[in-house]
């Protein structure tokens, strides 16, 4: 161990052990020898001479990978499913099995989403505090007065707590772009649940500033360090 190196929770998260709110907790539970001797804090600094191990197996950190991944309807967001239903990794390469989804889309929603093994990546575009936008498409089984559109953005009572979105526009009698900034299970249909309406279609079409018009459902490919950088970035404005 040394003064100087990397965050223990930092280093951990850099092997693709989880974010660092996971990584938290697996050092305060125990999880984490540094040099063979159990390690509980996560402010513990490790340089590349140490040994450190997650429930006795040696990690190190990895190049990170940045996928993005057009999620068809159909599938869940899951490494393995208790209920045998098809998931996302059946649709990339097994060597990108050990990627992590971040955030996720129910099994009957669709579009964009990011796999990682970058913990850090993946704890930015998660924590409320970086506000990232997602923007999806929302179509409904009837038509919707626009009275509906407030009580979207001053928010509703949905299972999982009060919810609301950023942003709403009307596109046409049943559609709708919906913004979004918060994550709670299954928002956006629930939201509409409250309000007496059914959703019969649900897709993500951005995340931050990114969009991809031509990534068709069931494709993926790599981002680019400067698609990343638009993760965390508004919309792109029209001129």
């Amino acid at each position: 161990m040394t003064d100087e190196g990397t965050r223990l929770n930092k280093y951990l998260a850099s092997c693709g052990v989880g974010s660092r709110r996971a990584c938290d907790a697996l050092v305060q539970e125990g999880a984490v020898a540094v040099n063979g001797e159990p390690c509980t804090n996560p402010a513990t600094r490790v340089g590349l001479d140490d040994t450190v191990t997650v429930q006795g197996k040696r990690v190190e950190p990895k190049n990170a990978t940045v996928l993005l991944l057009h999620k068809p309807r159909g599938l869940v967001c899951s490494k393995n499913d208790e209920f045998g239903r098809g998931t996302i990794y059946g649709i990339i390469p097994p060597k990108y099995s050990h990627l992590n989804h971040v955030g996720r889309l129910d099994q009957d929603s669709e579009g964009l989403l990011i796999l990682t093994n970058d913990g850090e990546l993946a704890n930015r575009l998660t924590h409320p505090r970086h506000k990232i936008e997602k923007e999806y498409l929302v179509t409904l089984g009837s038509a919707f007065d626009n009275e509906i559109l407030g009580k979207l953005t001053s928010g509703v009572h949905t299972p999982a707590g009060r919810a609301s979105a950023t942003r709403v526009k009307r596109l046409s009698p049943r559609r709708v772009s919906m913004v979004l900034e918060t994550g709670l299970k299954r928002q956006i249909r629930e939201m509409f649940k409250t309000l007496g309406f059914k959703v019969t279609r649900l897709e993500r079409v951005r995340l931050g500033g990114l969009t991809a018009p031509d990534l068709p459902p069931g494709k993926w490919r790599h981002l680019e360090p400067a698609e990343v950088e638009l993760l965390f970035e508004g919309p792109k404005k029209k001129r």
